[in-house]
């Protein structure tokens, strides 16, 4: 009884110091916190950890034995579990149940362990006679660094890891940033930039920093740079800056050409861009009238380096200003913000967009696909393609709604991403005749051939005579499905590509310039023979796995309109000049050639049955969108028949890779006599026990009446 008064004086003298408002809350339960008594005064006692923290957090499971040793009686009470769901007890009893039921399920934070807690700390649902005292006690963790409390031990580590990836360490709901040891410096195109530890989670960092998306930043910059050539200076702004990498780059490069703005709405990641400012030793300009005084440590001119950083909502910073070249890049879909980015960028300016939404985009989740984008698709072969072709269908949705027309001038679908760029056409002309290419898509679920609908508001009676294909008339049931809207134009402006290309080369970007060759063959759709240049002096000439690609200077020079920005007349030329030679658009989609193999048959290398196809008279060239795709305005039964005609059989000794000679010396085009068939069955692997060697046996059928003779 003494100690118990000695500790009841001592807690009333610490709670002197505790203001009135607390001292008011404290009387009005006193009655429940009656059996928490013994715990408050133990809390206070304890001297190894601060008394804000609740004494489920300790370091050690003998300081949570030591908060039972205080009581002198042998049977003693568990610290962290009221006595209606444990008694008092002996010793090495408390002992395991403190290390089976409170330190094993214990969530760990910088030496400490957050125990879980039984105490009557956290509200319950109270019965139907309203006694709480007679619910189920809810157990619990106490956060080490705010005061929350949390049930799960999973919610609780995820908890702690977003403070963590806030710098949030001090409690007591203290937000102080890390400290500078904990920041990771990364460097990219000569532009260094600070990152938290966890830079790579977008949901749980504010300076998301995704090393992957390094060839999308290449080629925005590539397109930044070719439209900084036409005039200059031109206001870009980068609307999701995150750490600011992407605006750093753009300042550092082109300098003069470009007054660069960037913004985000996060406070944390606007703090983090005016220090990557300054570590790359550019000037912060908070506003039109504030500027940072800040040493760059150079003596550059004052438009160079100076960076203008903002704090607002991405539609609000591009409703309230106009420039000549905006890129999106928010977390997942960019639907959202398409209506602020057309309604004040300038005539013939840029709009690009990243979109990282791919499972609704490469038709994992359909449905969300049909909320964002307003399209119904299915999983095909050339799903990269067609989620390029919905994002561009919804921006040219978002430009006609400001009367304004579109010109895709690149369209990239990777991996990770779907980035689309394209120029802006000022008037209600150009918004009409981008409208006018957002049809829907025939697609046959049988053999994969597509088509797009015809331009028409009349009702057809049978929408599958439309397919090439006759699989409506040979298979059962409905064949086909109506995918879309979707947009049915080119995907590539050659021109822009080329010149694409030339700042790459200039700036040293080597993964972007492999990327843009293969998009400048996929734009003219010619095959690898046709692309190579005889003048072994040309400087732009580039040569890819033996592939040569026309990089001419005099097309680029052509296309630059050098001073202060000229009228519409001179733009307007400068962007028909730098349009592809070929009049005629590339053909829409691919086909995979694994997709339509022969069973039994071995295919041709990819670069030779381009040679036949291109010889066949078609069009042909590879894609960026399947590395084993082939993009053609040939026919799939045109094509399978090429394919099958230079496969070879799977049997050993066969002839080597060549034209298969068809039975009545059939030709390709031709049709096949209906007595004739050819079954090519799938090789039998027998394996000698001896010699260890696999020997195939091919079979083939003939008709009926050469098996009589």
């Amino acid at each position: 009884d003494g100690l118990v008064v000695s500790e009841k004086e001592k807690s009333n003298d610490i709670d002197g110091t505790i203001p009135e408002s607390e001292l008011e809350a404290e009387e009005k339960g006193t009655e429940e916190e009656h059996p928490r008594q013994s715990d408050s005064n133990i809390l206070d006692i304890s001297s190894e950890y601060p008394r804000d923290k609740h004494i489920s957090i300790q370091r050690h499971l003998a300081d949570l034995e030591k908060l039972a040793d205080l009581r002198e009686d042998q049977r003693k009470p568990c610290p962290l579990c009221p006595e209606e769901k444990f008694k008092a007890c002996y010793s090495h009893k408390l002992h395991r149940h403190l290390q089976n039921l409170h330190w094993k399920v214990s969530v760990e934070f910088e030496g400490y362990r957050m125990c879980i807690c039984h105490l009557s700390c956290r509200p319950v649902k109270s019965n139907l006679a309203g006694d709480q005292t007679l619910s189920k006690m809810g157990a619990h963790y106490h956060c080490i660094i705010c005061s929350a409390t949390i049930i799960r031990r999973t919610d609780m580590i995820g908890h702690i890891n977003r403070h963590v990836n806030k710098g949030e360490t001090e409690s007591r709901f203290i937000t102080v940033r890390s400290p500078k040891s904990s920041y990771k410096v990364v460097k990219e195109s000569a532009t260094d930039v600070q990152v938290l530890p966890n830079h790579s989670t977008p949901q749980k960092t504010d300076s998301y920093f995704n090393p992957k998306m390094k060839l999308n930043r290449q080629l925005i910059f590539c397109a930044l740079a070719v439209l900084a050539g036409e005039r200059k200076p031109i206001e870009c702004l980068d609307a999701f800056g995150a750490t600011g990498i992407m605006g750093l780059q753009w300042a550092k490069h082109l300098r003069s050409s470009v007054k660069v703005t960037i913004n985000d709405c996060n406070e944390n990641s606007v703090t983090m861009i005016k220090e990557n400012c300054r570590l790359n030793k550019m000037k912060v300009k908070l506003n039109i009238r504030e500027e940072d005084k800040v040493e760059t440590g150079g003596n550059g001119e004052e438009n160079s380096d100076t960076i203008e950083v903002t704090k607002m909502d991405a539609n609000v910073v591009m409703h309230l200003r106009s420039f000549d070249f905006i890129h999106l890049d928010p977390y997942g879909s960019s639907v959202n913000y398409l209506d602020s980015a057309f309604r004040n960028v300038r005539n013939l300016g840029i709009v690009s967009l990243t979109s990282t939404d791919i499972s609704s985009l490469y038709a994992k989740a359909q449905h969300v696909a049909f909320r964002h984008y307003g399209c119904n698709i299915v999983r095909t072969e050339y799903y990269k393609e067609l989620a390029a072709r919905i994002v561009i269908a919804a921006v040219t949705r978002a430009a006609a709604r400001c009367n304004k027309g579109i010109e895709v001038l690149l369209a990239v679908a990777l991996e990770h991403f779907v980035l689309v760029v394209v120029r802006v056409l000022r008037g209600p002309t150009p918004a009409d005749d981008s409208a006018k290419k957002v049809r829907y898509l025939l697609h046959c679920q049988w053999c994969e051939e597509r088509v797009f609908q015809k331009e028409s508001n009349m009702v057809e009676e049978n929408p599958y005579q439309q397919l090439p294909c006759d699989c409506y008339g040979s298979m059962p049931g409905k064949t086909a499905v109506l995918l879309g809207p979707l947009w049915s134009g080119a995907l590539f402006n050659t021109g822009f590509l080329r010149r694409m290309l030339l700042e790459a080369m200039q700036y040293g970007l080597d993964e972007a310039q492999s990327l843009l060759k293969t998009l400048v063959s996929e734009a003219e759709c010619t095959a690898p023979k046709h692309l190579s240049t005889h003048s072994p002096a040309d400087e732009s000439k580039q040569e890819e796995s033996g592939v040569y690609i026309r990089t001419p200077n005099t097309s680029a020079e052509s296309c630059l309109v050098h001073g202060k920005r000229k009228s519409e007349e001179v733009l307007r030329s400068a962007a028909k000049r730098q349009r592809p030679e070929h009049s005629a658009e590339h053909p829409p989609f691919y086909y995979n050639i694994h997709r339509h193999s022969i069973k039994g048959m071995n295919m041709p290398k990819l670069n030779k049955f381009l040679n036949y196809l291109s010889e066949a008279g078609y069009r042909v060239s590879r894609t960026h969108f399947d590395p084993m795709g082939v993009r053609t305005n040939a026919p799939l039964a045109q094509f399978k028949t090429v394919l099958m005609q230079y496969s070879t059989p799977t049997y050993v000794g066969a002839q080597a890779e060549g034209p298969v000679q068809l039975p009545g010396e059939i030709h390709v085009g031709e049709e096949v006599p209906a007595g004739t068939a050819i079954k090519v069955e799938e090789a039998e692997l027998v394996e000698d026990d001896k010699r260890g060697v696999a020997t195939a046996v091919f079979t083939q059928s003939y008709p009926t009446h050469c098996a009589a003779d």
